[in-house]
């Protein structure tokens, strides 16, 4: 595993080896040696083509993700939230796949989104505080203040998703995340 950091603070991409043979493949997706880590929950989606999940965080509870791709691939996009960071309100986009054996971690105070973009994509994720619905929230993935450019197509959106904050209106209602 190599830990490669991006240009926003304490957001890494995690470079997995991915080792294949006739039989298959093993890639060791997490080390606490290298990522130093404490997760405490662990939890696995599927998702079909199209689907577009997010942007979720939660506001107490925060959680910071490693997400990786088992089956598929997906585009995943963070929002920095952290109003003290100097990218404050900027996205980061990556594409994960099986194939790249590439992982997200991803630091609290981001909100997380992702597009699967194909048939059947199978998303691991290890989180270091549990679940609370009761904080959950987020914001709406076609912000016109965020900008984000998802690929061309017609997305399928749950209906709570549908529903989630502006990015004023996050700013509006949350102090600090």
């Amino acid at each position: 595993m190599i830990i490669k950091k991006t240009t926003f603070k304490d957001l890494f991409i995690v470079k997995q080896r991915n080792n294949k043979d006739k039989r298959g493949n093993l890639r060791e997706t997490f080390n606490n040696k290298i990522l130093k880590k404490n997760f405490v929950f662990n939890y696995c989606t599927t998702s079909k083509k199209n689907v577009l999940r997010g942007f979720h965080f939660q506001s107490k509870n925060k959680q910071s993700k490693f997400v990786n791709v088992l089956k598929g691939k997906i585009l995943d996009v963070v929002i920095d939230l952290r109003r003290s960071s100097k990218t404050f309100g900027k996205s980061f986009k990556i594409v994960l796949s099986k194939e790249n054996a590439l992982g997200l971690f991803i630091p609290k105070g981001f909100a997380h989104a992702y597009l699967s973009l194909e048939k059947e994509n199978i998303i691991y994720y290890q989180l270091d505080n549990y679940y609370n619905p009761k904080f959950e929230s987020g914001i709406i993935y076609n912000d016109p203040i965020v900008k984000i450019k998802w690929p061309k197509g017609k997305f399928i959106v749950s209906k709570k998703d549908k529903k989630l904050l502006t990015f004023k209106k996050f700013q509006l209602k949350f102090k600090t995340l």
